[in-house]
């Protein structure tokens, strides 16, 4: 299972930068870029809470869930 980040999107619809983004969500941006690039293990929800507030957005429009090929074939 992969799960999706569409952070990119979201920051380009809403002409923002990585940095700017970190500094109204609270984070780091080192934070955000690992988000951002698929390598986060994890997010808290008062992260994602605090996201979807400054993006005025849903969480299913920063993530989404994509199966694998081979996850379909089971």
């Amino acid at each position: 299972m992969i799960i999706e980040v569409h952070l990119d999107k979201l920051l380009a619809e809403r002409g923002m930068t990585l940095t700017q983004l970190a500094d109204l969500v609270g984070v780091t941006v080192v934070n955000l870029s690992v988000l951002k690039n698929g390598r986060a293990k994890a997010i808290r929800f008062s992260t994602l809470t605090r996201l979807c507030e400054v993006l005025r957005c849903q969480p299913g429009d920063l993530l989404t869930y994509r199966s694998t090929a081979q996850e379909n074939v089971q």
